[in-house]
């Protein structure tokens, strides 16, 4: 097991299993892990550099401390009121949301506590999203006067039009069953068990051919914003290719021969 930035005043904590499962933990718990200009820095490097790593096969990321994220760090928002510095600090957050979803890995969103604005747009972002029972969800921008506009980006994505349009406006927090019953998230288990819930299910992951999880994750996320039938003649193309890969073969040859296969990621 590899580890990294286990010191205390680390925005994020890293460490990678004998798996391949890459943990980021978001480490600012006297700030309820808030997205700090750095930290969402430190986000999107970690995402860069597991992209380029044939080691790492599955993301997960976590907050340290009694919750998952409010969203953006408010006072620091709040130190340089222009529309500049506003800019600014949206288009990272835009940046890091938009890396989760083209990382090659798929990433997941381990989810204890409340996950609040753009808090929430992170679990919406992440591929997969595993919570525990006490965890709340809200796009809770509008309470403050503020329409939660780029978290309602990955939220229409995630969930249906009236529900999404109803935590955006009235700011409710719904809880982890609801979410799981909108389609924000996939597991619901107790707060003692989310650990290895997510792990269980990260690992899961790393045992297929991250090849093919990562042409799969591409097509799904390209093919989805299409027609049908553009939809369909892309995905026929990502099939053909895939059939032709190496792990496609040695996939159904296992099959047939009633086996395990021997993937080589290529």
């Amino acid at each position: 097991m590899s580890l990294a930035g286990r010191i205390d005043d680390a925005l994020l904590l890293e460490e990678r299993d004998e798996h391949g499962i890459l943990r980021l933990t978001l480490n600012r718990p006297t700030a309820r892990n808030a997205l700090s200009m750095a930290l969402m820095a430190e986000v999107i490097a970690a995402l860069e550099r597991a992209d380029s790593d044939r080691e790492t096969r599955v993301v997960v990321i976590a907050g340290a401390g009694i919750g998952f994220c409010p969203g953006h760090d408010l006072r620091e928002m709040r130190q340089d009121p222009s529309r500049e510095a506003y800019k600014r600090i949206f288009d990272r957050c835009s940046e890091m949301m938009q890396k989760i979803v083209r990382v090659g890995q798929p990433v997941i969103a381990e989810v204890h506590g409340i996950a609040t604005a753009a808090g929430c747009q992170l679990v919406a972002s992440c591929d997969l999203a595993v919570a525990s029972k006490d965890a709340r969800f809200a796009t809770s921008g509008i309470n403050v006067g503020l329409f939660c506009s780029t978290p309602m980006v990955a939220l229409s994505r995630a969930i249906g039009r009236k529900a999404a349009m109803e935590m955006l406006l009235t700011g409710d927090f719904i809880d982890a069953a609801t979410a799981k019953s909108l389609g924000l998230v996939n597991q619901v288990v107790p707060a003692a068990r989310l650990r290895a819930a997510t792990d269980a299910l990260a690992r899961k992951i790393a045992e297929k051919s991250a090849m093919a999880i990562a042409l799969g994750k591409a097509a799904f996320y390209r093919q989805v914003e299409m027609d049908l039938s553009s939809a369909y003649a892309y995905t026929s193309e990502v099939m053909t290719t895939n059939m032709l890969a190496h792990d496609a073969e040695e996939g159904i040859d296992a099959f047939i021969q009633k086996r395990k296969p021997v993937w080589q990621d290529k």
